[in-house]
């Protein structure tokens, strides 16, 4: 009886071990499959929930598919984040393995890209400095005012515009006093941004965004899609 209960937790052990060096086989083939397809810059970080991870794989379907990906994977500037998370995807282990993909069903995709607040500056030149200021945002910049140069804080709203990411500034203050009515439109102009949010792969759609800790941070989703090159 001690000999049997030794034999099944080492059995178990091998089990899970074989399942946990299925699982990094295939996350790091989809890593690649995703960087391909999707024409990224590098290969994201890839995490394959669920438990066992063979059952999955035999079945040929994954409910928890996990991918981030940072600025450099995405050939955008630094700080720029993707984090997704893949439902229902359907794909063959032994196409994963023998790396003929050709195509992968999505039944749904959603997660956030994050812009983070130094690109969104840099779209008002240099000196500008854009923080979170509660569920909106803070903007920082010097501006010309009638001839004189005038430091301006401006609190502002974030929202979408189709694929265009927009910072509508208000309440506008030079130097610690309040612009004159007369020049808040001007000097609204001067601070708002409009940020063309750049293509995104496999049919992702553009959902929503608010501010964040660390950027703009944009809601994607699709519906059931599929990974093509």
């Amino acid at each position: 009886m001690r000999f049997l209960l030794v034999f099944a937790l080492l059995l178990g052990g091998l089990v899970v071990a074989a399942d946990r060096g299925a699982e990094a086989v295939a996350e790091d083939r989809v890593a690649r499959l995703v960087a391909e397809r999707g024409g990224l810059a590098g290969e994201p970080a890839v995490e394959i929930g669920g438990f066992p991870f063979l059952s999955q794989a035999v079945a040929g379907r994954y409910d928890d598919v996990r991918i981030s990906a940072t600025g450099a994977d995405l050939g955008q500037p630094e700080g720029t984040r993707a984090d997704v998370s893949l439902r229902g995807v359907q794909v063959a282990l032994s196409d994963v393995l023998s790396g003929s993909v050709q195509e992968v069903p999505v039944q749904g995709i959603d997660g956030t890209v994050t812009l983070p607040y130094a690109l969104l500056a840099d779209e008002l030149g240099t000196g500008t400095t854009v923080t979170r200021d509660g569920d909106g945002l803070r903007v920082q910049r010097t501006v010309e005012v009638a001839g004189v140069s005038l430091p301006l804080t401006a609190r502002g709203t974030v929202s979408l515009d189709g694929d265009t990411l927009v910072v509508d500034v208000g309440e506008v203050s030079g130097a610690g006093v309040d612009v004159p009515s007369f020049l808040v439109e001007q000097v609204s102009d001067a601070l708002d941004v409009r940020y063309p949010i750049p293509e995104l792969p496999f049919g992702l759609q553009v959902t929503g965004v608010e501010s964040a800790d660390d950027g703009a941070q944009v809601r994607v989703e699709a519906v059931d899609t599929v990974l093509r090159g």
